[in-house]
């Protein structure tokens, strides 16, 4: 691993280590569009089967790793039907999994969040995701891939993940850091009390790379949320962004970072619950 945050690696560490046993690499695009109407999110199957890494495999977390019945459209599945789908993918105790999308990597870390929710560590996230493969001049490939099917152990983290009420008693809690991770827009135009901004846009570099942990640290600072006395929970418009900023996190030392799954979808389910703005 060439890079510094001790979950990254490049495509030539995965280049290299391609033929590993133990690896499995795991496309985990999900098409996320905007317009008028609103969000819209469509899954990244037909894209990986166009092109995609040698031998990867695709996670479908739209359909297959999302509850949509819940507070909000989009949280995690319950970790039996997790252990399922993720062993069906070849994925157990001993695999070393490199994750990977097509567009800003925010849907690999959602993914490396749910793995290491539910327990599994040796996960790892391609800076640049496939473009950064292609980018590096390395082939890809067609059509599906799949490797042999595995037992997959959960060992849920329920410290992992915040629920609407540990949100709502965090805004008066001064133990408790809400990140939010959307633009700086939309931070202005409404945000849970308390919150303070880390944008997951300014995470990475004009390709798409994340930046350096020199380059990250300062960004952090200036927020506190590298501060020992308080614990970060982040969260965005569905808690996808959020994994980003926890992961950016993670690299800085803070393993104790929660997601709010819920995120803006559930917060703002109840006209109830405040927001600030400006």
């Amino acid at each position: 691993m060439t890079s510094s945050h001790p979950r990254l690696v490049d495509a030539q560490w995965l280049h290299d280590h391609l033929s590993d046993s133990s690896i499995r690499v795991v496309d985990a695009t999900v098409h996320l569009t905007f317009d008028e109407d609103g969000a819209h999110t469509e899954s990244g199957r037909e894209t990986y089967r166009e092109a995609h890494v040698p031998g990867a495999t695709f996670a479908d977390q739209l359909t297959e790793l999302t509850e949509h019945d819940g507070e909000a459209g989009f949280a995690a599945v319950a970790s039996a039907r997790f252990a399922e789908v993720v062993g069906g993918l070849g994925i157990g105790h001993d695999s070393t999994v490199v994750v990977y999308d097509h567009v800003n990597s925010i849907w690999a870390t959602r993914l490396w969040w749910q793995l290491t929710f539910e327990g599994h560590d040796d996960v790892v996230v391609l800076d640049g995701g496939l473009a950064a493969w292609q980018g590096a001049g390395f082939p890809v490939e067609a059509g599906d891939a799949s490797y042999p099917a595995a037992t997959f152990t959960p060992q849920r983290r329920p410290e992992r993940i915040a629920s609407t009420a540990q949100v709502e008693a965090a805004t008066s809690d001064d133990a408790v850091l809400l990140v939010n991770s959307l633009s700086r827009d939309s931070f202005a135009q409404g945000r849970i009390p308390g919150s303070v901004n880390v944008p997951f846009d300014e995470l990475v570099d004009a390709s798409g790379q994340l930046r350096s942990l020199d380059e990250l640290r300062p960004l952090f600072e200036s927020v506190g949320a590298l501060d020992p006395g308080v614990a970060p929970v982040t969260y965005c418009g569905g808690g996808i962004a959020a994994t980003a900023v926890a992961f950016a996190l993670q690299g800085l030392g803070r393993d104790d970072v929660a997601i709010y799954d819920g995120s803006l979808n559930a917060w703002t389910s109840d006209p109830e619950r405040p927001l600030e703005r400006g």
